[in-house]
């Protein structure tokens, strides 16, 4: 397995998901930089949050993913890779909100890949994602395909609704913590300080 996708709507705490397994040695961090990170303190103590490359439509990478089937399979992971080194080894973890809209092509080009789907109530995302610094997150830029609070709203029902209908539409797996994640998803166990129960987080987390 090359690539593990995972999509989740702004303030899904998508981010945490990713956080907690991202330092596992089986993970290519070849993506990270002091520029490609976030700090914030929602939870009531600066964290940091943020690391690693996002894609998605006005962000650094990932213009095009509204739209997959667009380009060719070739076209598409050509920047997938485009953050990590060449040399780097590792599975390769790629992020985007759009890719809520885009499973099927995914299944379709990537079957052996799994799509981690992180959900939370509209509410409770928009919620989150304005707590935790809204248009002013230096890292990922959402300022021009999300524009404004109306859109964002919009836009994070819109995704929740594709993850909805993916859980429904294709055989998943429910997954209660990020020691279970990374091992569902074949990775060594990331460090024992990176410890995250969903529930508790109130998120829910699945597998296709």
């Amino acid at each position: 397995m090359k690539y593990i996708f995972v999509t989740g709507a702004p303030g899904s705490k998508w981010s945490s998901v990713v956080k907690n397994i991202y330092y596992s040695p089986s993970v290519d961090q070849s993506d990270y930089s002091d520029s490609r990170t976030y700090h914030h303190d929602a939870s009531g103590k600066t964290e940091l949050m943020h690391m690693g490359a996002y894609w998605d439509p006005g962000m650094e990478f990932g213009d095009f993913f509204d739209n997959l089937q667009s380009r060719t399979k070739q076209e598409c992971e050509n920047e997938f890779d485009r953050p990590f080194l060449g040399t780097s080894t590792g599975i390769r973890i790629i992020k985007s909100h759009v890719f809520s809209h885009q499973i099927a092509t995914i299944k379709e080009r990537w079957p052996g890949c799994a799509i981690v789907l992180v959900h939370r109530s509209n509410d409770s995302c928009l919620g989150w994602w304005v707590k935790c610094g809204h248009f002013g997150i230096t890292y990922p830029d959402y300022s021009k395909y999300y524009q404004n609070l109306r859109e964002m709203s919009f836009k994070i029902q819109q995704q929740n609704q594709g993850i909805i209908d993916a859980v429904n539409c294709y055989p998943t797996d429910v997954v209660g913590n990020n020691r279970d994640l990374a091992q569902m998803l074949n990775l060594a166990p990331p460090p024992l300080h990176h410890t995250q129960d969903y529930a508790a987080n109130n998120i829910k987390v699945n597998v296709i």
